[in-house]
């Protein structure tokens, strides 16, 4: 009997091992979410697509990374030398020294997407700005504002900014007002001038008080 019983016992061991090391062959449904939910965490984290998480390329042809903004309001703009609106470089060049030296910056992306109105080079581009504007606010290499071969920076701010601001460009001089943690705040059309109130109040909310 002590036999019999001692035989039962090693027996009901063995199953039971066997089915510890069946379980521990697969991952446990416990262990699974977890990981399950670290890799979207993760994914989360390491998905960088906002403005002030990319690179871009300056209109002398220098790397710039625009991480070194962070913490400054900017408003991109998508400028052209020959449109009805050309001379809003004039006042976008007053409101950056308005709230320039308050940390805001302006960043200018020539474009030729628009009625073939930028069809210059960049030296062409540059010179034409600083002569007929005294522009001294950052401008970018050309890029395409939409289509195939939209920048990257583009695609974030009109497809991946707050649904009320998002939409293909339309024209020239599209003005997306960017705060220091690189999110779109606000999206000004074409027509309204850099100077307007909208603008200027704007900008004035998203900088310190001054003194």
């Amino acid at each position: 009997m002590n036999h019999r019983i001692l035989v039962w016992v090693f027996a009901t061991v063995v199953v039971a091992l066997i089915k510890v090391g069946c379980s521990d062959a697969g991952v446990p449904p416990e262990t699974t979410a977890k990981e399950s939910d670290m890799s979207a965490f993760e994914a989360v984290v390491n998905h960088t697509t906002g403005v002030v998480d990319q690179t871009v390329t300056s209109i002398e042809g220098d790397t710039v990374d625009l991480r070194g903004y962070r913490g400054r309001p900017m408003l991109i703009v998508n400028t052209a030398s020959k449109c009805g609106y050309t001379k809003q470089y004039d006042t976008l060049q007053k409101l950056y020294e308005e709230f320039g030296s308050r940390g805001f910056v302006i960043i200018g992306f020539p474009s030729n997407d628009f009625g073939n109105q930028e069809p210059g080079t960049h030296e062409e581009i540059a010179d034409f700005c600083r002569l007929n504007y005294g522009v001294t606010f950052p401008m970018m290499e050309k890029v395409h504002t939409k289509g195939p071969e939209q920048a990257p920076i583009y695609r974030t701010l009109t497809a991946e900014s707050p649904n009320d601001m998002r939409g293909e460009i339309k024209w020239n001089f599209t003005k997306f007002l960017v705060n220091g943690d690189g999110e779109v705040v606000a999206r000004f059309e074409p027509s309204v001038d850099p100077m307007d109130d909208s603008i200027v109040d704007a900008v004035a909310a998203l900088l310190p008080a001054e003194g």
